[in-house]
């Protein structure tokens, strides 16, 4: 009986002991809780624009921004909580950065201008545009496109007819570009705004006659089968880009967290040039829009291309723009020069130990390359270049359209179904949709075809005038290719 109470006694003191140890640690825990402050950091990305993804879906699925974020010094009672709010546009990113729901935020060249004169005419803090995402230095992106049975080929062919645009887009601004470029008032034709969405649903069903929008869906449309593109913002030689904003109150008090972030974008961007088709594979995964598109704006010779620097071509760009909006009466005074603070993406270069100046003077893209084995060539030329994409398969690349267009045959013949093939459009330098595409086809020699592709159906017209070819659809380019 007494080793009995002597073994419960010593129960009971252990277990008293791992009480003071639990209610130790609990303590700890609250007084920890009581201690640290929690900061939301909400930041306004656009899942369905395509040139924004790396600053927006891949970190957030990636958990990229989680690696960076500081937890020494004066952070280390400090949780970040990050609030990723997706937008379809660039205007209510404006609105939540206002309101300070958002302190980071993403949009186009047009709603960045919005974006940044507001903050400097009407609030207390002002907005700062601390990176871009993606770019084309001559405005491919953006677009206008039409039925894919419409009558019209060109912006003049759409006078009196209605048009849709979301407005203080990019794609706004495109039109409105090319309405002072062509000296048309706005009676030309009937504008109304509308969101991809709404315009996408109206077109198809024949309640407008073109639509015009930002990245992907001039392409996206025409991809799926029931649309055409008509005219594209490389029409307009002025620069298109995406870029990031932050209210400058949060930058000031937590600048590590605004680094943090763009260190993520730029191990975002690496992400997706290391394995250009798994990211497009994953991109739509994330966001809904085809694999397809995505690799057309983002894989090897894409329409955009991914670099954070803030160059002196983009800030002359605003200012262009800028002129634009002031003599449609669309936005007030902007001192353009005080809004970027390149303070941020030079810290995060240095971080990674890379050189800021040196990529800010380049614009080069990752190009299509490797060996043509169908023609047996090495690929010297990118802009002769295309690429084969296989239903289920790999995507094999091609030294010219000939090649690229035979590579096609071949694959049929073994009974391999084509997922998408792609060309680079011989006027604007810009890849493109094979199946989409019009072109030139000269077959004096019909061993050794002259294959070109062309976007819009008025440069393959005009080519193929003075090059002694032929206009011809995809199907026929397709008939004419033999290796």
């Amino acid at each position: 009986m007494e080793k009995y109470l002597l073994f419960s006694q010593v129960k009971i003191g252990i277990l008293f002991k791992k009480t003071k140890v639990l209610f130790a640690l609990l303590f700890l825990v609250m007084s920890f809780s009581a201690s640290a402050e929690t900061v939301t950091v909400g930041i306004g990305i656009q899942n369905t624009t395509t040139n924004t993804v790396t600053g927006g879906i891949v970190i957030k699925e990636l958990g990229l921004m989680n690696k960076y974020l500081p937890t020494t010094g004066k952070y280390k009672d400090i949780h970040f909580k990050l609030q990723w709010q997706n937008f379809t546009s660039g205007p209510p990113v404006t609105n939540g950065m206002i309101a300070d729901k958002l302190q980071i935020g993403m949009m186009g060249d047009y709603p960045l201008l919005v974006n940044g004169a507001t903050f400097q005419n009407s609030h207390d803090t002002q907005s700062e545009l601390v990176a871009v995402l993606a770019y084309n230095a001559d405005g491919a992106g953006n677009g206008v496109v039409v039925r894919a049975d419409s009558p019209y080929y060109q912006l003049s062919d759409l006078k009196g007819k209605r048009i849709s645009v979301p407005f203080g887009s990019a794609a706004h601004g495109m039109l409105l570009k090319a309405m002072e470029d062509r000296g048309w008032k706005s009676d030309f034709w009937e504008l109304s705004n509308q969101s991809p969405e709404v315009g996408t649903t109206n077109l198809q069903e024949g309640k407008i006659d073109a639509h015009a929008d930002f990245v992907p869906f001039a392409d996206l449309l025409p991809f799926k089968g029931w649309a055409r593109q008509i005219f594209s913002g490389v029409e307009t030689k002025v620069p298109t880009f995406h870029g990031v904003v932050v209210r400058k109150d949060f930058a000031d008090k937590y600048p590590e967290v605004v680094v943090a972030y763009l260190r993520a974008l730029m191990d975002a961007n690496d992400w997706l040039r290391k394995n250009p088709k798994l990211a497009a594979e994953k991109i739509q995964q994330w966001t809904g829009v085809d694999k397809e598109v995505a690799y057309l704006y983002l894989g090897p010779s894409g329409i955009h291309t991914l670099d954070p620097t803030i160059k002196s071509k983009w800030i002359d760009a605003i200012k262009y723009d800028t002129g634009v909006l002031q003599r449609m009466g669309k936005v007030k005074s902007f001192d353009v020069d005080a809004w970027p603070n390149e303070t941020y993406i030079r810290e995060a270069f240095k971080d990674r130990g890379e050189d800021y100046d040196k990529q800010k003077a380049s614009f080069a893209n990752y190009q299509i390359s490797g060996m043509d084995n169908l023609c047996h060539k090495p690929i010297t030329d990118p802009k002769q270049a295309g690429e084969v994409w296989i239903e289920q398969g790999d995507i094999s690349a091609y030294s010219s359209p000939d090649c690229t267009l035979a590579a096609v045959n071949k694959a049929t013949r073994e009974g391999k179904k084509i997922d998408v093939v792609y060309l680079i459009d011989h006027a604007f330098g810009i890849k493109v949709f094979a199946k989409q595409a019009f072109y030139s086809v000269d077959e004096k020699d019909p061993k050794k075809p002259i294959i070109v592709p062309f976007l819009l159906k008025k440069n393959a017209e005009a080519y193929a005038e003075k090059h002694g070819g032929h206009l011809a659809t995809y199907t026929e380019a397709l008939a004419a290719a033999k290796i």
